[in-house]
């Protein structure tokens, strides 16, 4: 039989955050919150596919979270205990949401910040973003189940039991959706990738000015 790998429970330090938190100590408040804030935007922006009510539903599991803090135990890591908190009042809104309106089929959104430096070419910063766009723009596409898993697995890098704890599903459908998220993701970078990668390398710009100057200068035609 293979063996199971657990869930983390509280790392080290946690619960005495917790207990600090629980006496009103303020600043128990702002490393938890400091803390977690990208993993549980990402995760809630991977279920509602909107910036701004992404943003509320963090703060409103915040809330959530802080006010029953005492049912707190440690037995989960804090991170997935907020995580959790943040999916079903991420799924609650997206539930309430459509009973109004129906999804938007390409929301303007960002998921992943991309490492954009702005010292770079202009033209590779164009390129790079062109591919982040197409990135965000696949996994907008995916159908909830199959985002929510991908958004757990590939950009907050959960592991299986992780997402499959966070998600209350198990650790094989997990994998399941996973393989099929990433097919759908492939698929869709494949039937656009080709006309931006015509611009990922660049060779513009200062790149372009630096070596032209070199080599006049080195043919001692300029100064």
């Amino acid at each position: 039989m293979p063996a199971v790998t657990a869930v983390p429970s509280a790392v080290p330090g946690e619960m005495q955050l917790v207990h600090r938190a629980l006496a009103r100590d303020g600043d128990a408040f702002r490393t938890i919150i400091k803390t977690h804030n990208q993993r549980l935007y990402r995760i809630a922006r991977g279920v509602v596919r909107n910036d701004s009510e992404a943003e509320d539903i963090v703060q409103e599991a915040y809330v959530k979270a802080f006010a029953h803090l005492d049912a707190f135990r440690g037995d989960s890591s804090l991170a997935t205990w907020l995580s959790r908190i943040v999916i079903n009042e991420a799924l609650g809104r997206l539930r309430k949401r459509r009973k109004t309106v129906a999804l938007p089929e390409n929301p303007q959104a960002e998921i992943i910040r991309f490492p954009l430096n702005p010292s770079d070419d202009p033209e590779r910063t164009m390129a790079q973003r062109q591919i982040l766009q197409l990135v965000e723009q696949a996994t907008d596409s995916l159908p909830d189940v199959y985002r929510t898993v991908f958004v757990a697995r590939v950009i907050e890098g959960l592991s299986i039991e992780e997402t499959a704890d966070l998600l209350g599903v198990r650790p094989q459908t997990v994998k399941t959706r996973l393989h099929r998220a990433r097919a759908l993701v492939r698929k869709a970078l494949d039937d656009q990738i080709g006309p931006v990668l015509l611009d990922a390398f660049p060779f513009a710009g200062r790149r372009c000015e630096r070596l032209t100057s070199a080599v006049m200068r080195r043919l001692g035609l300029e100064s």
